[in-house]
Order: structure tokens, then sequence, then C-alpha cells
């Protein structure tokens, strides 16, 4: 598996789930289209229709009777978190969702091929064409005029998320349009006084362009996935969310006091404990305080106790995130995921997609240890610094 192999070739510019797609890159969906303390309680999501729940009495069980959620589970997809510009509905026709898989197969067909030795050069100034898919648009914002990592280095995915048999166009289905709630004026306040400081956002993609002055002056002001501190884009969670790009698994350890999710991205491990009452307030954690319990078959997680180190999606302290792992059939867990700060949004918002079981092995991602590029942008900073002091000094 090509994403195995993977080293810390650069800083490439991976776009955080976040990003508004404007041009609508989910748009290749038909040949027409154009690219596209106490704590209150999660309000609960409108949910869109469910058929009949399947029965899990065949499903295995732990020998405290649970559903036994454990193994290892693939997430790549091409399903972007936020429903793209341009995109009416959460649930795509057969003809819409088809017509998406059949052109990222055909890209990543091509992508694969062997280069001709006399290709003509690239355009002047880079790349600047829009992608139509969401993946192809994620590579094209990730690489910017100069180009990304090669398409061997990569493992997006290729389906769209499917749920009660329906092809989806995006993660959140709750607000209905499918889009993360505007920002507080006072958080958008907050988050410009943070950058102000000369920090990038923690939770930024792991290029996170320039970023404000001073942003290269030192490690500590770069986001977390630079630094490979946390996994790119919110793969450790809470939300746990796909990648994009590659390393895409999950792994679930279970027992009855504990539940283990492991990400293989920056190897991040989260413990939950289950049946346990949260940590004091002033205790906080990178990942949050998550404790879990049995809601039927559902395993119920509930994180608080967050560290403004990391401001999901902007966030503050006060994020609170419940997620529910459901056993579908012997091969699938339903996750989902409700998200909420009332200092931040003026309602919560959900998610949800499939973990699909693999017999793939998990291997440990050396992010840092061939982490190289951090310290070349540094002393590139430097010399950056120095050329612009020798211009000034040699104006008459």
């Amino acid at each position: 598996m090509r994403n195995r192999t993977l080293a810390f070739l650069g800083s490439l510019a991976i776009a955080s789930t976040t990003i508004a797609v404007s041009e609508g890159p989910l748009a290749a969906r038909a040949p027409a289209a154009q690219p596209a303390a106490t704590r209150p309680a999660a309000a609960k999501p409108a949910a869109p229709q469910r058929p009949a729940a399947q029965t899990v009495s065949s499903f295995r069980r732990t020998a405290d009777g649970h559903p036994d959620l454990q193994g290892t589970y693939d997430v790549a997809t091409m399903t972007p978190v936020e429903r793209p510009a341009g995109v009416k509905g959460l649930v795509l026709s057969k003809e819409e969702a088809a017509a998406l898989e059949q052109y990222e197969a055909e890209r990543q067909v091509k992508n694969d091929a062997p280069l001709s030795a006399d290709r003509t050069a690239p355009p002047v100034g880079g790349e600047t064409t829009t992608g139509k898919s969401y993946l192809e648009f994620l590579e094209r914002a990730g690489g910017g005029v100069v180009g990304g990592y090669n398409n061997f280095w990569l493992a997006g995915g290729t389906r769209l998320i499917t749920v009660d048999g329906q092809k989806r166009s995006s993660l959140v289905m709750d607000p209905p349009e499918g889009k993360i709630p505007a920002m507080k004026p006072a958080a958008r306040r907050r988050n410009a006084a943070f950058a102000a400081g000369g920090a990038v956002a923690p939770d930024a993609s792991e290029s996170a362009a320039a970023g404000p002055p001073g942003a290269f002056d030192g490690p500590e002001l770069r986001p977390l996935a630079e630094r490979c501190l946390l996994g790119f884009g919110s793969t450790s969670g809470p939300p746990t969310l796909p990648n994009y790009f590659y390393n895409n698994l999950k792994q679930i350890v279970q027992t009855r006091d504990t539940v283990l999710l492991l990400n293989e991205m920056v190897h991040d491990a989260r413990v939950v404990r289950m049946n346990a009452e949260h940590l004091p307030p002033t205790i906080r954690r990178w990942m949050g305080d998550s404790v879990g319990r049995w809601d039927g078959d559902t395993l119920v997680v509930d994180t608080t106790n967050f560290t403004n180190k990391t401001r999901f999606n902007g966030s503050g302290e006060k994020l609170h995130v419940v997620e529910r792992f459901t056993r579908t059939d012997a091969k699938t867990i339903l996750y989902r995921f409700t998200v909420e700060d009332p200092d931040t949004w003026d309602r919560s918002w959900s998610g949800e997609y499939p973990w699909k079981a693999t017999g793939e092995k998990l291997y440990e991602y050396a992010c840092h240890e061939g982490n190289y590029s951090l310290a070349g942008m540094l002393r590139g900073a430097r010399q950056k610094e120095e050329e612009d002091a020798a211009k000034t000094t040699a104006k008459p």
C-alpha cells in the first residue's frame, strides 16, 4: 500500500476540512455540471429519514454482552465534510453518484500512468485550473501552483459514502444545507486576536500558507499538523474525520472499562473511559476528556475539557462533541458526531459516515522523525529576512 511508506517529504498544503468550496468541486456529478462543570447537552440533529434498524443479534459480542467493535477500519472517501456549492441535497441520485465516481476513477488511472520523458514544460505560474472533483480540488489547493505530492503517495478514496443505501454529498447532514454554521462575531474576533499574536491557527492544514507576520519565528507558531503533533484535518478527533489524502486507517480496541481509538495518521491514540465522570474543568487535554457509555447497542462517547491549544474549527474551550458508534453489519460501523460550542456557533451541527472493516495492517507513521521540512522552512524564513534586510540596506 503506497501510503505505508510515505515520508514527510515537504510542506504539502493539505486543505483543511473547513475549506469553503465556492466553486463546487463535487459538481462532476453530471456531465453538464460546473465544478463546484455542567455543560449543555448536545442538540439533537435533524436526521434524514432512516429505514428500520437492522438487527444486531447475530453480530459478535464481547464477554460483557456489548457489540464487539474491535478491528481496523478504512475510512477513505471522496465525499467532503461540507456540501459543495451547487449541490442541492444530501442524497445524490444514482446517475450523479455514478458520474462522480467514474470521473474520479478515470482521474486516478490518468495520474498513475507513467509520465512521458519528452513532455512539455508546465504552464508559466504553474497549474491554475479548477478541479472537477473534491479530491482533485484538494490536490490542486494543496500543491498550489508549484504542485504537491506525486499521485504515487496519495490514497484518497474513489467512492462516495453510502448511508442507508444512499450516496451522500457531504458528511454534514445537519444543518440541512450541509454546512457548518457561521461563526459568531465574538468567535471571529477571538480567532483574529490569536492570529494577531503571530501564530497560525493550531488546527490549520499542513501548509497553512504563510500565516500572519512572524508566523515562522519559531516552530511553536506553526500549526499542530505541520509539527506532527496531531493528525491533519481532525483525523485525531473528536470528531475524528477522514484525511482525504493518505493514512486512512482507524483501529478500535475495546475492553469493559476502556475503548482505544487509534488513528494511522500521526498515530494519535485516544482512550475513552467507560462509565466515568468527566475530569475537573481545570484539567484540559489535547483531544479532550472522553467518557463512554452504552445506549443499547450503540457506543456513545462524550468529550469535553478541550484545550485552546487545538481550537477545532476555531472553537474554544467550551467545545463539546458527542460521538455514536453503531454496528450496522458485520463489517461496517456507522460513525455519527454532534459538535457544539456556545461561544463559537449559534447551534450544534452533526455529521456521519461509515467505517469499513479492512484486513490491512496499521503501521506506525513516523511523521516527526521524517519532518525535515519544518527545519527547512524556518531556515528559509531566516534566509529571506537576511535578503530583505540586504535590499533595504542597499537602497540609496
